[in-house]
């Protein structure tokens, strides 16, 4: 049973070794079904995904800690000039809703909590921590349609569906929302 002894941790790419493990360890944990049932959602894949993100400078990731052992976590990056985020986007969306400068949009790349500390409101916690201090004007993030629960969270934190995107060809369809940060 969770205690209320929560801390939250934050990290940059200098630290991703150390914490590494973690991250993984709490992905294969909350994505075990997925894991089982489509390559896409394999931990080789997500290390692969979590390689590339990290190697963005401006990288953090917000980890939270029940005593010394991991709850959930979140990391993001700023989208770079040249990025391909709003590229597969299903309907294209106009170009000055996706010019980036690499200091205009924060992309929210993961967001899990192990299941004992769901439902509580530790997800926000996280989220909030890693927003906080950030100076992007906005943050996107990514949620998949058949979890309409996670969307409507995402909805009720400020966030707008904005369309659909695969990011990848074997990807599913996501549903692409933003928030305002400033």
């Amino acid at each position: 049973m969770p205690t209320p002894e929560i801390t939250l941790h934050r990290y940059g790419t200098d630290q991703l070794p150390t914490i590494r493990p973690t991250l993984v360890g709490v992905y294969a944990e909350v994505y075990e079904k997925e894991i089982g049932e489509d390559p896409f959602f394999s931990v080789d894949r997500f290390e692969g995904r979590l390689t590339g993100h990290s190697s963005r400078p401006s990288w953090e990731a917000v980890v939270a800690y029940d005593g010394g052992e991991a709850a959930g976590y979140a990391y993001a990056a700023a989208l770079p000039q040249n990025t391909g985020w709003w590229a597969h986007m299903l309907q294209p969306l106009p170009e000055a809703d996706t010019t980036e400068d690499g200091t205009r949009t924060l992309a929210l790349f993961e967001i899990m909590v192990r299941a004992p500390w769901r439902g509580t409101v530790l997800a926000y916690r996280i989220h909030e921590e890693l927003l906080a201090g950030r100076t992007e004007q906005r943050v996107t993030l990514l949620v998949e349609p058949g979890h309409p629960k996670v969307k409507a969270l995402y909805e009720s934190w400020g966030y707008q569906h904005i369309g659909d995107q695969q990011p990848f060809p074997d990807a599913p369809v996501y549903t692409t929302m933003l928030r305002a940060l400033r």
